[in-house]
C-alpha cells in the first residue's frame, strides 16, 4: 500500500532565493515568490506545514503593471471608523512605496491564516538592488532550479 509522504518540521530545509523584478510584471513576480514561500516547488510540499524558502525581491520600484492598471487599479484600506475608507492609485503607490505594492500582491496569494502569516515572515522586498543578506548566500531563482539541485526530474 502506498501512502502520501508528509514532511515533518525538523526535516524541512530552507534555501534563500533572489528574484529580480526589474522590467517584469508585478503579478508574474508575485506568483513566483508566493510559490517559493509556500514550498510548492519542492517534492516534499505539505499543505498544512510551512515548507517554503526565504525570498528576497530586488528592484521592486522597476516592476511594471500592464495595461492601464497604474491609473485604474486602487489599493483600499479602512480605518475601522465610519467614513474611514482610504484609497490610493497604483501609480502613486508604485512611485512612493513600491515595496508595499509587491508585498500586498504576494500577501493576497498566500493562505489567509496563521500559516500564511508565517510564510510572509520569510519575504524581504527591496526598492533597488541592494540587500543585507549576503551572509545567507542567496542564489538567483530560475524556474526549475530547485528540482535540479535536489536530484529530481531533469538531472
Amino acid at each position: 500500500m502506498r501512502t502520501t509522504y508528509m514532511a515533518k518540521t525538523d526535516e524541512i530545509k530552507r534555501s534563500w532565493y533572489i528574484i529580480d523584478a526589474a522590467g517584469r510584471s508585478l503579478g508574474r513576480v508575485a506568483t513566483e515568490a508566493a510559490r517559493l514561500l509556500r514550498g510548492k516547488h519542492k517534492p516534499e510540499f505539505t499543505p498544512h506545514l510551512d515548507t517554503g524558502d526565504h525570498v528576497i525581491i530586488l528592484n521592486a520600484g522597476q516592476a511594471v503593471l500592464t495595461g492601464r492598471k497604474l491609473e485604474q487599479k486602487y489599493y483600499y484600506r479602512h480605518s475601522g471608523f465610519p467614513g474611514g475608507l482610504k484609497k490610493i492609485d497604483y501609480a502613486t503607490l508604485m512611485d512612493k512605496r513600491p515595496e508595499q505594492a509587491v508585498y500586498l500582491a504576494i500577501r493576497g496569494m498566500l493562505p489567509h491564516n496563521r500559516l500564511g502569516r508565517a510564510m510572509l515572515k520569510k519575504l524581504r522586498v527591496y526598492r533597488d538592488d541592494q540587500h543585507s543578506h549576503q551572509a545567507q548566500q542567496p542564489e538567483p531563482w530560475r524556474e526549475g532550479a530547485a528540482v535540479k539541485a535536489e536530484g529530481g526530474a531533469g538531472s
